[in-house]
């Protein structure tokens, strides 16, 4: 089995305990922005000392790289943060595991943002698969009990969040991926280890000074919380260094594709973590979405 799939399959185990610790601190002392900079801010005191020491194993210091690479590696990061945040408040609204699967639209969204950028085209086999995953957001769409034909199908906040989150998903790897190839280096792990130290410093200044200035009292609160915060900051270190790993060795939506098994984690999760029901809709609208996703990727 190669690596990169491997490295997909941990980092989508590592991503899904994250956002469990992540869901319970948001229904508890944290807002959604405090979860958010939870994840980046514990992450800092890994992610540093680890950079470091491979650094200084290597004995040549810091690699070059293009001045592209700054670009991709902080729109990545913006991305990143505005994804995240709006799964957790997604979480907030709807169970786990649907939170997880309207996040994974990433890869479908990546699909046509291709064909729309950058002119890939898409089979029709491709277009069926949209179309597919299509009819399972709208299945994920309308909340148990709700009235068929109410405008919120569409336009409610779950959706729009989960789509959301989704865009900014894909597009925070695309920025990932590019940005680990402007290192000059032949150490996959090195290369992905140096951007995520940039990104996740960044992230936790840019994110930690918006806090200050909109949610007083939110940063302190974090700080709190570091018994258990801390756990989201080393469950987001080795997920997210399993995936910039892997974007280093594969193209992002076959990292993505595989991922995908997060959708069945979830399920776990939602059943015995938070004892939630998953109704035989959901149930449906999750599996034509997971059957979707991997077939963009077969087929575009």
């Amino acid at each position: 089995m190669e690596i990169w799939i491997v490295l997909s399959v941990a980092a989508a185990a590592f991503q899904t305990v994250r956002f469990v610790l992540q869901k319970k601190l948001s229904m508890g002392p944290l807002s959604a922005g405090g979860s958010t900079l939870a994840r980046f801010l514990y992450s800092v005191p890994f992610v540093v000392p680890l950079t470091l020491a491979l650094t200084m194993r290597t004995g040549s210091g810091i690699p070059e790289h293009t001045s592209l690479f700054w670009p991709y590696a902080i729109g990545g990061g913006l991305a990143q943060i505005v994804a995240t945040w709006c799964v957790i408040v997604l979480f907030a609204m709807r169970n786990f595991a649907v939170g997880v699967t309207l996040m994974k639209t990433e890869v479908i969204q990546a699909a046509i943002l291709g064909y729309l950028l950058l002119g890939d085209k898409i089979t029709a086999l491709g277009i069926t698969a949209i179309i597919l995953g299509l009819v399972g957001v709208l299945l994920l769409a309308r909340p148990p009990g709700h009235q068929r034909g109410g405008r919120s199908d569409l336009t409610g906040l779950p959706i729009v969040l989960g789509l959301t989150s989704g865009t900014f998903f894909a597009i925070s790897a695309v920025g990932y991926r590019a940005a680990t190839l402007e290192i000059a280096s032949s150490d996959p792990l090195l290369r992905a280890t140096l951007a995520l130290c940039v990104v996740t410093v960044m992230q936790t200044v840019i994110l930690t000074g918006w806090l200050r200035w909109h949610e007083p009292g939110q940063v302190g609160r974090v700080i709190t919380a570091y018994r258990s915060a801390v756990w989201i900051g080393l469950m987001s270190m080795a997920g997210s260094l399993c995936w910039f790993t892997a974007f280093t060795l594969q193209n992002a939506a076959l990292v993505f594709a595989v991922g995908q098994i997060e959708v069945l984690f979830s399920l776990f999760v939602a059943t015995l973590v938070f004892g939630e029901k998953i109704t035989r809709r959901e149930g449906v609208g999750i599996t034509l979405i997971t059957l979707s996703v991997v077939a963009i990727v077969l087929w575009r």
